[in-house]
């Protein structure tokens, strides 16, 4: 083992035996576990934010299995390189098997015509796939491909499986096991909290810290939480503005607001504002939601959400965070009621699909002279030239007389 290499992929697993985590999909009694190890892997698509383990059990794979393993990252990769590994696989005096397993990391970086070029090899079997994303793949991935392959999404790391890589890293000889390192259980645990499920980020942060820290007089390094503080980046949220994290957490923004949990609204704005979300397409949705949710219950909301965009435009970042917290909050707090939201849809799907008659005569206008001779405008009550304003006539067509489309607000 090269110890120049970074901690993170020196660390990495060999064997399923290896492998922290991810328990879901790789205990003893699940299908993938049992697929590894009996060497009888079909097309598989790996899912998950970074640091949860994909690569590493791509490795793990190609420890395992008896085919051709071969890998390619789609950042750098063409259809050239596709085309070279089944050919590499097709040669059956360099490859009995006459099949390989392909490992194509960042998949969903590959276009559609890339992708189309997998699809009748990983058909006729000729390539085992095996692709890593941190997308939805679901989105980014061809169907056809996704109807090939069985598609399983990895989760975060715990904090507890992130706590146990850091332990052992600081024991084996390919990890930090011939310094002298003294840090406490508190601290391995803090660095696997702020490391948000990446353990690569805290295999990173852990090695930053051992090798810029002194030897002390009694000749060990000793790692502290300020160390720490100071040697590891900032917590990151898996946010990503322009991903499907992105739509994730605007989600939950929105729900949270629908719910009436202004707690979780706030979670999810600051998560949004952190990540570098446009501030007005958060108050768009405020000013959404305002009007869907909130509606004639409170039609205040209305009026605040779009002074908030109106005022996050004037004012900008940062201090249009406080702006944006002040409209979601209340919108979240704010009685709900959707007749609105539901009223005009019903309106539409009628007016699309039915046949609703005419406007009735009398409640059409008349601006040109003669034209009341053929009944427009003619007997139509005047509502102010009746007692409270109001009296009762039909604004309907003859076809929906009857037909209610506000419910109870």
């Amino acid at each position: 083992m090269d110890l120049n290499q970074p901690l993170a992929f020196r660390m990495r697993p060999n064997t399923l035996e290896d492998y922290v985590g991810q328990e879901h999909i790789l205990g003893k009694d699940k299908i993938l576990y049992r697929t590894i190890k009996a060497d009888r892997l079909s097309s598989i698509i790996l899912w998950g934010p970074p640091g949860c383990g994909k690569t590493s059990l791509a490795r793990v794979i190609s420890n395992t299995t008896k085919y051709k393993f071969t890998k390619i990252n789609a950042v750098t990769a063409g259809i050239g390189d596709i085309k070279n590994a089944i050919e590499e696989a097709s040669n059956l005096l360099l490859n009995p098997s006459g099949k390989c397993i392909l490992f194509i990391d960042e998949i969903h970086r590959f276009n559609k015509l890339q992708q189309d070029a997998l699809l009748p090899y990983v058909e006729n079997g000729t390539v085992i796939l095996i692709g890593a994303t941190t997308e939805n793949p679901y989105f980014e991935v061809n169907k056809a491909l996704i109807s090939r392959s069985m598609v399983c999404k990895l989760n975060p790391l715990t904090n507890n499986d992130i706590y146990n890589i850091l332990k052992k890293a600081l024991i084996s000889k390919e990890g930090l096991g011939s310094y002298n390192i003294k840090i406490e259980d508190e601290t391995l645990r803090k660095i696997a909290e702020v490391s948000n499920g990446d353990v690569r980020t805290a295999l990173n942060g852990l090695e930053v810290a051992v090798l810029t820290t002194n030897i002390d007089e009694n000749g060990y390094i000793c790692i502290t939480n300020e160390i720490i503080a100071n040697s590891m980046q900032r917590k990151k949220a898996f946010f990503d503005k322009n991903g499907d994290s992105h739509y994730d957490n605007i989600s939950a923004f929105i729900k949270s607001m629908r719910g009436s949990d202004p707690d979780a609204t706030v979670f999810y704005l600051a998560r949004a504002i952190e990540g570098g979300e446009d501030p007005v397409f958060i108050a768009r949705r405020i000013v959404i939601c305002a009007s869907e949710d909130v509606g004639l219950a409170d039609p205040n909301a209305l009026v605040i959400a779009t002074s908030a965009m109106q005022a996050v435009t004037m004012v900008g970042m940062p201090e249009a965070r406080i702006i944006l917290s002040e409209a979601a909050i209340y919108v979240a707090l704010a009685k709900k009621s959707n007749a609105s939201y539901m009223a005009i849809n019903k309106a539409l799907e009628d007016v699309s699909t039915k046949d609703t008659g005419e406007i009735p005569m009398h409640i059409r206008n008349a601006p040109q002279e003669g034209m009341s001779q053929f009944g427009y405008h003619e007997g139509y009550k005047y509502p102010h030239d009746y007692p409270n304003h109001y009296v009762e006539q039909q604004y309907l067509p003859d076809k929906m007389i009857g037909t209610k489309y506000l419910d109870e607000i």
